[in-house]
């Protein structure tokens, strides 16, 4: 991931460029942060492959058989007050 501002160096030109967040209302880009940015200034759109309906699953992991779930029991093992750290 790049940085909010960064700068790419070649033989042919310097771009600077500032990382926007936004989203697309009414056919428009409305940006989440106050920004001046001149009219026609040549613009990048990137857009996130698919439909995240603004939720992000969490997978965790999962037995495939139920009565595997006795291995995984925890014990306790209870310290003496004056072990070691």
């Amino acid at each position: 991931m790049l940085p909010a501002e960064a700068t790419f160096d070649s033989a042919i030109d310097i771009m600077r460029i500032k990382t926007y967040e936004g989203m697309i209302e009414n056919g428009q880009v409305r940006l989440t942060e106050d920004a001046y940015i001149p009219d026609n200034t040549k613009i990048y759109v990137i857009v996130p492959a698919g439909d995240f309906g603004g939720r992000v699953r969490l997978a965790s992991p999962s037995l495939a058989h139920a009565d595997q779930a006795a291995a995984f029991t925890k014990e306790v093992e209870e310290e003496p007050s004056d072990a070691p750290m």
